[in-house]
């Protein structure tokens, strides 16, 4: 399943649950959701690799949300940033003790979220850029103009 969603606008909601079979969850303190990129996302991009070793992963980096470990009734609501890269990602959860070690990770399967960023262009900051530069014209010519009625 593929979604497209906007920086800046679009809400994704995510629900997790913990898989309690043989765990002790006496420890757990913290969970930190994360959006990753997809393998897709990684070509030709090596800083955004997958390692086998959590603490060289560099595949999630932009962080949903950190929530106080509960055992169920785990949902939050996130509003893309505006900072998100274009790109295609999934979700990871990590459940943290309280001494910041990652015991246990979980993952979207089969989601496709695929984020469009900010172009950084609106159209004020085009008729801005008009503005100024038919003002710088307009000055150059009249001060042309002035230096040679001097003359």
């Amino acid at each position: 399943m593929q979604s497209d969603l906007l920086a800046g606008v679009g809400k994704i909601t995510v629900t997790w649950a913990l898989n309690k079979s043989n765990a002790d969850t006496s420890k757990y303190s913290k969970v930190t959701l994360k959006l990753c990129y997809t393998k897709a996302s990684q070509i030709d991009r090596p800083w955004r690799k997958t390692e086998d070793e959590l603490f060289k992963y560099k595949t999630c980096q932009n962080e949903i949300a950190t929530k106080t470990y509960a055992s169920s009734g785990n949902s939050v609501d996130y509003i893309i940033l505006k900072d998100v890269p274009t790109g295609h990602y999934y979700i990871r959860a990590y459940v943290v003790e309280a001494d910041g070690t990652k015991v246990a990770y979980g993952q979207t399967d089969g989601v496709d979220l695929f984020i469009t960023a900010i172009t950084g262009r609106q159209v004020s900051i085009d008729i801005a850029a008009a503005a100024f530069s038919a003002f710088s014209v307009v000055s150059l010519a009249f001060f042309y103009l002035e230096k040679k009625k001097l003359k």
